[in-house]
């Protein structure tokens, strides 16, 4: 049977494969399903509040932010899953801290230092 693609907007086989079909979100592992548990998000919250609503890296340079917070993993998830809920290894970090973070561009020692600190 024929019919108009939604995807490319061609005629062709509904069984056809045109390639602009968008391709299925990969399934949660284990990491996703955490951060949508009940112990996580008590944890964040506890994490924001022990970090007085502000972005830590932001603060140690001055500045006060208190929008678009979020908590980063120092030691990442899939490096070491058992230290999820850890405050030592979570710090409350701007999302635009936070991705320099992830990128490496602000050391794991630099933002373990500003916790014990």
């Amino acid at each position: 049977m024929l019919r108009s693609c939604k995807h490319c907007g061609r005629i062709h086989d509904r069984n056809h494969d045109c390639g602009k079909k968008p391709k299925r979100a990969r399934r949660f592992g284990e990491h996703d399903k955490f951060r949508n548990t009940k112990a996580w998000q008590r944890k964040r919250e506890h994490i924001r509040q022990r970090d007085l609503y502000l972005c830590q890296m932001c603060r140690a340079n001055g500045r006060y932010k208190s929008d678009g917070l979020e908590v980063h993993h120092i030691t990442p998830l899939v490096e070491d899953f058992e230290q999820r809920l850890d405050d030592e290894n979570l710090i409350t970090l701007c999302g635009n801290c936070h991705e320099k973070a992830e990128r490496g561009e602000i050391t794991r020692e630099h933002l373990r230092g500003m916790i014990a600190g």
